[in-house]
């Protein structure tokens, strides 16, 4: 009974360490992560760039606007 629960708390660091170390050296997942984080940051800044350009655009629509109210008035 005694060796038996000596090979369980020999064993069980190694049931722990064993799928981290293959994770770490599958190199099939960690491409998968590494594109999905790519994608996401790329859709980010072109929504960040979209933004930018229409706020502009409809900043300078407004002042066309209010320029020409002030103008009929």
């Amino acid at each position: 009974m005694w060796q038996k629960i000596s090979e369980l708390f020999c064993k069980a660091p190694l049931a722990i360490i064993g799928p981290v170390r293959t994770f770490k050296n599958d190199e099939r997942g960690l491409s998968g992560v590494v594109v999905a984080i790519l994608l996401i940051l790329v859709a980010v800044l072109a929504i960040v760039l979209i933004w930018g350009f229409l706020n502009n655009w409809l900043i300078d629509l407004w002042q066309q606007i209010t320029g020409k109210v002030s103008e009929i008035s």
